[in-house]
């Protein structure tokens, strides 16, 4: 019999796997002298730790699918913590529907098995709760993680802002507002210096607080994102450490938009090389052609990716990157790596934009 409440169903929330809890490093290595997939994981749980340790890599971090919601959120905390990651690009499910939500003070829910079978999503429906496969949401708190996006919109100078910038500010709220007694991506990375991609972030629920702003301020000067913006950023920042690595979760929109500062550098006159390091945890096929499941080789022919330090790993990601990651920490090679502080190199010098009191970069330009 299934329940009759919210309450019922949303009773067993989602707990965050904690890398540093657990040395990978034996078991990564038996897996290495294995065969298929474990040897696979093993060799680029190798490269990200090979990344960590060369003092002239700049790591971008690319983040795709339900990965926080399922309780991978503390791992990517503790990368950002840790100086093993130097930028971040991600869907904004990641960053605002499921981090920022976290951080305001709620929570995902496990859901029951016999509800993955969708039969009962429209008493979830009913009920106002949203499914993701096996785990639950309150639709009425990411309504209200929503109207802070618009807060946060209202409070900031109207004009044009790149997601980076934005991402900065909802940092700021978290931080200036004592909203959370959890951890956060958002307020880490602002904490730490550490830039936040998201080129898609109308995408989200920074959309719906976006939209109520924008209609609010018809006829009026608004905020807006500005995509182009973010490739500019992105690309400046490939420019600024020329040597980098990747390290991707999920493909899509956050994958590509990071490959492709190469080419964006080339396109602005400047050659960079390709990244040097990648690494791509998916559970997409090849065969459709989709940018999700290309390989990190195909990529080569666009002269986005060297092949020397690239490895595919065909794992769902909350099997793949607790491994990979409990690996590189417990290795420590982030520990003798120099924090970058790429948010300073990338302060927009505009009245009321975040960061706007850091002095102007000296970046390479056409």
């Amino acid at each position: 019999m299934q329940p009759d409440t919210k309450q019922q169903y949303l009773r067993h929330p989602v707990e965050h796997i904690d890398i540093t809890r657990f040395d990978a490093v034996p078991l990564i290595e038996a897996m290495g002298r294995m065969a298929y997939s474990a040897r696979d994981l093993a060799r680029a749980a190798e490269i990200f730790d090979r990344m960590i340790a060369d003092p002239d890599c700049g790591i971008i971090l690319c983040l795709a699918g339900s990965l926080v919601s399922a309780g991978l959120k503390k791992v990517f905390v503790e990368m950002i913590r840790g100086r093993m990651v130097d930028a971040v690009v991600s869907t904004g499910a990641n960053l605002v529907d499921q981090d920022f939500f976290e951080a305001l003070g709620f929570r995902h829910y496990q859901a029951e098995v016999a509800l993955k079978s969708g039969v009962h999503d429209a008493k979830l429906r009913e009920l106002q709760i949203d499914r993701i496969y096996d785990t639950l949401i309150d639709e009425e708190q990411l309504r209200m993680c929503d109207e802070t996006v618009r807060k946060i919109a209202d409070g900031l100078p109207p004009r044009s802002y790149s997601s980076r910038e934005f991402l900065a500010a909802m940092g700021v709220f978290l931080e200036q507002n004592g909203e959370t007694a959890t951890e956060s991506i958002v307020l880490e990375a602002h904490r730490q210096g550490v830039p936040l991609f998201c080129p898609a972030l109308s995408d989200c629920s920074a959309g719906f607080g976006l939209i109520a702003h924008r209609v609010g301020r018809r006829g009026s000067p608004m905020v807006t994102i500005d995509s182009v913006a973010d490739f500019e950023e992105l690309t400046q920042l490939k420019i600024h450490l020329r040597e980098t690595g990747l390290f991707m979760v999920g493909g899509g929109v956050p994958k590509n938009f990071a490959q492709d500062v190469v080419v964006a550098a080339e396109v602005l006159g400047v050659e960079t090389p390709m990244h040097k390091y990648a690494v791509q945890v998916t559970v997409a096929d090849v065969r459709d052609g989709g940018l999700s499941g290309s390989t990190l080789v195909e990529a080569s022919s666009w002269g986005k990716v060297d092949t020397v330090f690239e490895q595919m790993v065909y794992a769902e990601a909350t099997l793949a990157v607790p491994l990979i990651a409990a690996y590189a920490w417990h290795k420590g090679a982030w520990r003798d790596r120099t924090a970058r502080n790429l948010n300073c190199i990338l302060s927009d010098r505009r009245e009321g934009a975040p960061n706007r009191n850091v002095p102007p970069p000296t970046l390479a330009t056409r």
